[in-house]
């Protein structure tokens, strides 16, 4: 293919074959002496991987006190050890450890390269080495198709539009997230106090605090009742709810599985309903979600708690709310003191105290939560259709 699928009005001629060399100065890099490492922000940056890159750009993470092959602001960094082709651009003057490079060329070849990363282009050529690496000869003759400098130009700005505003959602979620973090802070009493620094007008009563096992009760599949991988179905009328199904205090509906009736039936105690409260409590301990948009009847598999309220005096939204927050897991990190915690058991949450103002405060507090991560799903959704539409347009607008 000489032209790609989509173009802007105007442009018409073929694109030309280059190898990276052509139309790149590539340096590879060299790691310094380990012992000249330092966490000192005054001496060099270091970047090794793409462990130093977040969202395309270099987060200074090491330092070193030696020079050895260097970037300046402004070049690309191209990740060449595993993960290979992972890709971003430098605010800084760093120095490059073996496992990037640095790239010397204009936007467009930098949206390329995003490009040739998506399409497992570098990893292709790795495929055959002994680990996942790439050298300066696999880089050097890498093929790439170009159009002529007024094309070039125009695409790169384009692209580069999108990402200023792939950057301003990413600003504005991150900005959602601190709020919400602060604003739990200071909605919640601070341990041993009875009142939280900020309160919606109208409440002045002081909060209680009562252990978690005084307001519901949690159930999880015993071990009699464990299902065989056998018995999860791709369809049905249950479904069966995982910790891998959480996100983001949220249940993916799409990606749980279904059983049988007889399955379903089987313990009522862990038969879900939208307003129950869920958490994991094997694998990636104390996730939490909040059960909404049920279609069909849901059940739990092992390693998850259905959390059922007892009390008539307990807001289901607040609770979620206040166990979504690090109190839950700060609490178990506690309890953990001279080992680790693999599995929460009830053991460990029985205790667990929950600070609890009057019912109408704690609506209040858990329709406001429920608002604020509403917004931060919206910026989320946002954020990544314009990523989503950023990867389809480099597929059709490059060849």
């Amino acid at each position: 293919m000489k032209e790609p699928k989509l173009r802007f009005t105007g442009f018409t001629d073929a694109w030309e074959q280059r190898t990276f060399g052509e139309v790149a100065s590539i340096t590879m890099g060299q790691s310094p002496d380990g012992k000249n490492y330092t966490d000192n922000p005054e001496d060099y940056i270091l970047v090794q991987g793409n462990a130093d890159m977040e969202d395309h750009r270099v987060c200074p993470r090491v330092w070193t006190t030696q020079a050895t092959k260097t970037a300046k602001p402004g070049d690309i960094i191209l990740s060449v050890r595993a993960p290979v082709g992972e890709v971003g651009k430098t605010d800084y003057a760093v120095v490059l450890g073996r496992g990037v490079s640095g790239i010397r060329a204009n936007d467009f070849i930098y949206q390329n390269l995003i490009r040739m990363n998506q399409t497992g282009f570098w990893k292709k050529l790795s495929s055959g080495s002994t680990f996942d690496s790439i050298n300066s000869i696999d880089i050097y003759d890498a093929l790439l198709k170009v159009p002529n400098d007024h094309e070039q130009l125009k695409v790169s700005s384009f692209f580069t539009e999108i990402d200023q505003s792939i950057d301003l959602h990413q600003r504005e979620l991150d900005a959602l997230k601190k709020l919400k973090k602060s604003t739990l802070q200071k909605m919640f009493p601070t341990q041993g106090k009875n009142r939280p620094l900020i309160r919606f007008a109208g409440f002045t009563d002081a909060w209680e605090q009562r252990k978690l096992s005084s307001i519901c009760s949690m159930h999880a599949r015993i071990g009699w009742q464990n299902l065989r991988t056998s018995e999860f179905l791709d369809s049905g009328d249950y479904y069966l709810i995982t910790g891998t199904d959480f996100s983001d205090g949220k249940i993916l509906l799409d990606s749980c599985h279904y059983v049988a009736k007889e399955r379903y039936d089987q313990d009522r105690n862990i038969q879900v309903k939208n307003k129950s409260i869920l958490i994991t409590k094997d694998g990636t301990l104390g996730k939490v979600a909040y059960v909404e948009g049920l279609d069909k009847p849901a059940t739990l598999n092992a390693g998850v708690f259905n959390v059922v309220i007892s009390n008539n005096d307990v807001d289901e939204k607040y609770l979620f709310q206040y166990l979504k927050s690090p109190f839950l897991m700060d609490y178990v990190a506690q309890k953990a003191t001279g080992g680790t915690i693999k599995h929460l058991n009830q053991t460990i949450l029985v205790d667990f105290p929950v600070a609890m103002p009057k019912l109408a405060e704690q609506r209040k507090i858990g329709e406001f939560f429920m608002k604020l991560d509403g917004h931060v799903a919206l910026h989320q959704r946002e954020l990544e259709m314009l990523k989503n539409m950023k990867k389809a347009l480099l597929q059709k607008m490059f060849c």
